[in-house]
Parts: structure tokens; C-alpha cells; sequence
């Protein structure tokens, strides 16, 4: 019988290293090929592992105000508290303040298992406060992995004080690793007291970036290399980068699209220069996929980002509302361990033995099969735990995967507007469902719980088919099922329009 994997459970093309090439991060079994310390840091890691960010939330605290480059692409604003975008933060805090925050979220919300830092301007040009925040969690909250993301420019100075500190998992930003591709994303770094502009200033910066990821795999530490594509500017060129940070030793490349809204106020907003389609950051990370383990599951989180990837509660835990607060960690670090229990409880209940998992079609399918399916894209609306339970107007992103006579693959993120805000308030947002159909632009169908007769007929009328029947069953097999019945049904023999288009 021909066999269809589910590639974030079964895992392919891994190096001994790295994660599968398609994504990384599945269940247990999607981690087995890595070795047993690599993957006790990514079990339970939302960013490391894609798998593990349907079950365990992480926070950033805002300690890092000062940046010692530019990027065409970076605006640092405060006090937006409706974006969600890199470098945004509604409060500045004091290394005591962001540890009071911390446990407060801690408390709150039990499914919380990473601290990062990660602005609003680089950790590392404010290595006072971003060390000393470190070092107040290591003692306060012991159980929570602490993570830091960094230009590079700063990193070769620090990462023995981040060793020092047990920090195992940092995010290092690399656009480039050609010196004139820099200088057109670059304007400037402040570099030995002094700016510097222009070639000279990615020449450094590159070398600083490929100098401290060397000095960090060298110490065990595992590296997420993050990308901005940029149309026109490294698009091409990150296939590149990809192949030089895999060869140093980096564990994961996070290619995530431009944001460039004039409303930003960045230089490429102003400039018009335009972001990817899905379609391009989708190709150019199957092209860097071939040498690098992908993460595809960015959210390209605020600086203040708290909860579950996808969902921003800091608003939740201001400084005016937890000012007051009496946290007891130690009863709050037990109520972790229980709710976290439980999570790997419902984790491997999931886990399926080898071959439950394989869609199997009967032989005498397997010639139609071969030679007429074609690939088809899926839209999954989800609230977290890996299951299909949100209902569609309710749905703030969706998950999108693919599925093929092959595999079935996570390719990535659609963030949407919600359609419905209220018991009173759905089916009236005309404007948001139309830009939910442009976002979901090349997918034949969407699983949600529940949906609404009016976006329904209008999903229908799209060329998407709405499915409603696979509620609260896990995601992959659940997109598997219903690729296994459009092949049963003979709805894959055709090409769809959105293939034959990329076909021509």
C-alpha cells in the first residue's frame, strides 16, 4: 500500500544536529534522531520546537531599550499596543520590574516555559540590564529556560557571561553574509564609540554575527539564525546564508517575511519597497529547506510578547497591575509542574505508534495515485493543544499545511483579522472576512470546529472548502484524512488553479 507520512511526526532529511529539513520539531518521535540533551532544550521550547509551541506559551521582557545598529526595516516604537511586530513595547521596565513580571506570568499562566529578551533594542547593547534580569531569574524562577535573541554585534563580547548563565538558546538576526547586500539593509552601526556607515559597517557586522555563532556552537549553545526577506534586496542571497550558518553549526533558520507597512514609518515603508507573497517566503524557505532545518511557525513576536505564540496578553500584567501582587513562586513552580505533567501526559497520548499515523491507500489506487494527485494546502483554525477547536470567526491566524501523496507538512502562518469579535458582533465585518479570503489565497480548504453560513457560501465561493467534521481531532491526521478523501473521491486529479498558475 502506498504509504503518506506526516512529516512533523515522522521527521525527514535530518542532519545528527539539526531538525527535519522540512520544519522542525514534532512529537517525541519527530525528535528521536536528535540526541537525548538536544532534545531535552527543544521538548518543550515554542520557538525550537513547532510541535511544542501548540502546548507551552513563553514571555519577552522588555529591559533593552538602546540599539547599536539600523535596520531599513525597524522602527522602535512604545506604547503601540495593537502591533505585533519585532522592536514594539507598550512599557519599558527596570531589570527588578521585568522580574516581578515575570513571575506574575509565571503564576498566571502555568503553561509558560521560556524568557526571552529581545528588546526593544538589542539585549546586548545594554548588557547591564539584560544580564542582570538574567541573573535575578536564574535564582527567583529556576524551571523557566532563559533565552535572548541579538543582532550579533555585541555577541562575541558576552557569550561567556551568557554561558555563564545557562542560557542554552539564543536567536541570532543574519540578513546577509555579502557586505554589499548588507549595506543596502544597514544604514549604520555604532560600533567602538564611533557610527559607521555603509560597506564598512555590514563588513563588521557580518564578521561579528559569524564570530560569536561560531563561539556559541562551540559551547553547546543552540542557535536560531533569524532572516528578513527583503524582495530584491537578499532574497536570493538567503540560500546562501542558509548554507554558510548551517555549515557553522547553527540548529534552526527562521526566514520570516518583511513588514512594511507605511504606517510603520520604517524607511522600506516609506521607500515602498514591498514584502514577499506567501507564495515567495514558501518557495525560498523549501529552497533553504535542502540545507537547513526550518522554522515555520514564527509569529514575529512584540518585544513584549506574552502567552501562547500567536496571542499577545501583556496587557494582562502592566506594571500598575502587578505592583500590588503577592506572588508565592515555590506554590506556583508546583502548579507548573503539575499543569506541564499533564501536558506531556495529553503529548504522548497523541504520539502515534509506528504506521498509525500513514494514510494508506489501496493498491489499486497506487498508479492513479502516483501519476494524478497533486499537493494541496490546507487551512486549520486552532486555539492551541495540536487540535482542530476554534471556531473560524474566531480565528485571529490559521495554520496552513500541506498535504501531498507524500506527506503532510507544516508550511506556515496566516495571521487574519477575527470575523467575529462578540455574541453580537458576527457576520458584520464584511471587510475582514474578504481579507481573510486574500490570506488564505492557494488553500482548497479550511478545518475549523464551527462556522457561520455566511462564510461559509463565502469560503465556497473562493474555491475553498469550509470543513467543520474533523473538530477536536488532532491537526495531521486530521489534514491527512481529508487528503485521503478527495484522493478516494477522485477530487485530486486535476490540477487546481492555484497549481496550474504556478505551473505556468
Amino acid at each position: 500500500m502506498l504509504k503518506l507520512q506526516v512529516a512533523s511526526r515522522a521527521g525527514v532529511g535530518a542532519s545528527a544536529e539539526g531538525c527535519a529539513s522540512s520544519g522542525c520539531g514534532g512529537s517525541s518521535a519527530g525528535l528521536s534522531h536528535l540526541p537525548e540533551h538536544i532534545r531535552a532544550k527543544v521538548h518543550n521550547h515554542p520557538c525550537y520546537s513547532e510541535e511544542a509551541h501548540h502546548h507551552y506559551a513563553r514571555m519577552h521582557v522588555a529591559v533593552a531599550p538602546a540599539c547599536n545598529i539600523q535596520c531599513h526595516y525597524c522602527n522602535r516604537k512604545y506604547n503601540c499596543a495593537n502591533e505585533s511586530r519585532p522592536g514594539v513595547v507598550s512599557e519599558l521596565l527596570t531589570p527588578a520590574q521585568a522580574v516581578k513580571q515575570v513571575l506574575a506570568v509565571a503564576a498566571t499562566i502555568p503553561q509558560m516555559a521560556v524568557l526571552g529578551i529581545a528588546g526593544p533594542g538589542d539585549p546586548l547593547a545594554n548588557p547591564e540590564r539584560t544580564l542582570a534580569t538574567f541573573r535575578a531569574l536564574a535564582e527567583q524562577a529556576p524551571d523557566i529556560k532563559l533565552c535572548v535573541s541579538t543582532n550579533g554585534l555585541a555577541l562575541p563580547d558576552l557569550v561567556e557571561d551568557l554561558c555563564a548563565l545557562n542560557i542554552d538558546h539564543v536567536t541570532l538576526t543574519i540578513n546577509c553574509v555579502d557586505p554589499d547586500v548588507g549595506a543596502q539593509i544597514y544604514p549604520w552601526i555604532f560600533w567602538k564609540n564611533r557610527r559607521i556607515k555603509g560597506r564598512k559597517a555590514a563588513e563588521i557586522l557580518i564578521e561579528r554575527q559569524q564570530r560569536g555563532l561560531e563561539m556559541l556552537v562551540a559551547r553547546g549553545v543552540l542557535v536560531k539564525v533569524n532572516s528578513v526577506l527583503i524582495p530584491g534586496v537578499n532574497d536570493e542571497h538567503l540560500k546562501e546564508v542558509s548554507r554558510l550558518v548551517k555549515a557553522k553549526g547553527a540548529f534552526l533558520h527562521n526566514v520570516m517575511p518583511l513588514i512594511a507597512e507605511p504606517e510603520h514609518g520604517t524607511f522600506y515603508g516609506l521607500m515602498d519597497q514591498r514584502g514577499p507573497t506567501h507564495d515567495e517566503l514558501q518557495q525560498l524557505q523549501d529552497a533553504c529547506a535542502g540545507d537547513m532545518a526550518m522554522m515555520r511557525h514564527c509569529r514575529q513576536c512584540r518585544a513584549d510578547a506574552v502567552g501562547m505564540l500567536g496571542e499577545d496578553r501583556g496587557a494582562e500584567f502592566s506594571l500598575d497591575k502587578i505592583e500590588t501582587l503577592e506572588i508565592d513562586y515555590p506554590q506556583a513552580m508546583a502548579r507548573r509542574r503539575h499543569v506541564h505533567a499533564a501536558i506531556e501526559a495529553q503529548r504522548a497520548a497523541a504520539a502515534q505508534p509506528p504506521g498509525k499515523g500513514e494514510i494508506l491507500i489501496s493498491p489499486t489506487a497506487i498508479k492513479r495515485v502516483r501519476r494524478e494527485t497533486r499537493p494541496v494546502l490546507m487551512a486549520v483554525a486552532t486555539s492551541g493543544g495540536g487540535l482542530i477547536n476554534q471556531h473560524f470567526g474566531q480565528a485571529r491566524e490559521f495554520l496552513v499545511y500541506e498535504a501531498s501523496a507524500r506527506e503532510v507538512r507544516f508550511i506556515g502562518v496566516r495571521k487574519v483579522g477575527a470575523y467575529c469579535i462578540g455574541p453580537e458582533d458576527c457576520g458584520e465585518l464584511d471587510w475582514v472576512l474578504e481579507d481573510t479570503l486574500r490570506a488564505l489565497s492557494g488553500c482548497e480548504a479550511v478545518l475549523c470546529s464551527r462556522i457561520g453560513f455566511e462564510p461559509w457560501g463565502q469560503l465556497e465561493a473562493a474555491g475553498i472548502t469550509p470543513n467543520g467534521e474533523h473538530a477536536l481531532e488532532p491537526i495531521e491526521q486530521a489534514v491527512a484524512s481529508l487528503y485521503q478523501e478527495w484522493v478516494a473521491a477522485g477530487r485530486l486529479a486535476m490540477p487546481s488553479p492555484e497549481l496550474a498558475r504556478r505551473r505556468a
